[in-house]
């Protein structure tokens, strides 16, 4: 399994279409065996092409802050599980998903529809 991490400075990062790099944790057995950087495109995820990117790497699980509904189906729409709400450092963050603490906060980008422009990030 491949889990991506939206980072910057070791913690998640609060927006993820905003981070300064992903971070791609592979997974086998609950273990992580290995974690690679991505650099962000920088901008919304929504009109990025980073969902298809992770897809393509063999990402199925994205571990957000936050996110507005566009880039969250656009995620889905790549096969991509996400779980927001999350916040801490990342190693800390896989962890507690590998050991089935995380569910989703459920909760996306405050007042933004799926036309936003990811102003105010």
């Amino acid at each position: 399994m491949k889990i991506a991490v939206p980072t910057r400075e070791g913690h998640i990062d609060d927006h993820f279409g905003h981070c300064d790099h992903y971070t791609i944790y592979t997974v086998e057995n609950q273990s992580i065996l290995s974690k690679e950087d991505l650099p962000s495109p920088q901008g919304c995820g929504c009109k990025s092409g980073i969902a298809a990117d992770l897809q393509a790497m063999g990402v199925t699980v994205m571990l957000a802050g936050n996110m507005g509904p566009g880039a969250l189906n656009k995620l889905q729409a790549h096969g991509i599980q996400v779980i927001r709400g999350c916040h801490g450092p990342i190693d800390t963050v896989v962890n507690l998903f590998l050991a089935g603490v995380l569910a989703d906060s459920g909760i996306g980008c405050a007042g933004h529809s799926s036309e936003h422009h990811c102003g105010g990030h």
